[in-house]
């Protein structure tokens, strides 16, 4: 059974996610908040897989209340459900350690399919936002420079990166210094042509670098 929070400042809009995601056999909305104080409440209460959380809601800011859910519940992960399409406020809530990312004006399909993916620990971030990446590719092939060949070490730094990690936790999972992560991680920037963690985790999941 996948537990979800959903958390959003408009009924309207929690009713429409709770009847659309209860229509689904396994899994179970198992509360709902209204602002950023309750959603963090509720998450320590009901210990959801997963927390579906708007951005902006009255009270403390979505970005904070998504800091507060992931240290001290980090098995739970969360769902950024937003009206915001923007790179800033995408890399803003990765970084914060949200690992899925949609918009309330994608179709209901990318809404489900994002809990199928963060219900296995993969990222999913909404395919209208994947522009740089594209763009990135498309220089690339117009130069004539085919594919890029990662390291064994940068696809494993790759991988961790895309999970939500931070410089940190990459270096003590791979038992290496933060400093030589830092070094793998321009080292990839600059050999993809990416110009921000948001094109690294598109990247990643492309390429199924993320585990499942």
């Amino acid at each position: 059974m996948i537990r979800i929070l959903v958390a959003d400042d408009h009924e309207v809009v929690r009713r429409g996610v709770r009847k659309l995601l209860q229509a689904r056999p396994g899994w179970e909305v198992c509360g709902e908040a209204s602002t950023g104080e309750e959603a963090v409440a509720a998450a320590e209460v009901q210990h959801p897989d997963i927390v579906i959380l708007d951005l902006n809601m009255p009270g403390l800011a979505g970005i904070e209340a998504l800091r507060a859910i992931r240290a001290r519940l980090p098995r739970t992960e969360v769902l950024i459900f937003t009206m915001h399409e923007t790179e800033e406020f995408l890399a803003s809530a990765l970084s914060s350690g949200a690992r899925g990312y949609i918009l309330k004006t994608d179709p209901c399909r990318q809404l489900l399919a994002a809990i199928d993916a963060l219900s296995h620990h993969t990222p999913f971030v909404t395919p209208s936002m994947s522009d740089a990446f594209v763009v990135a590719s498309a220089r690339r092939a117009a130069r004539g420079t085919g594919a890029v060949v990662l390291t064994g070490r940068e696809r494993e730094v790759v991988r961790l990166l895309a999970h939500g990690q931070p410089n940190r936790q990459v270096a003590i999972a791979l038992g290496i210094s933060v400093k030589t992560v830092e070094s793998h991680r321009a080292n990839v920037m600059k050999k993809l042509e990416l110009r921000s963690i948001v094109d690294l985790v598109h990247f990643a999941v492309r390429n199924r670098l993320v585990e499942a």
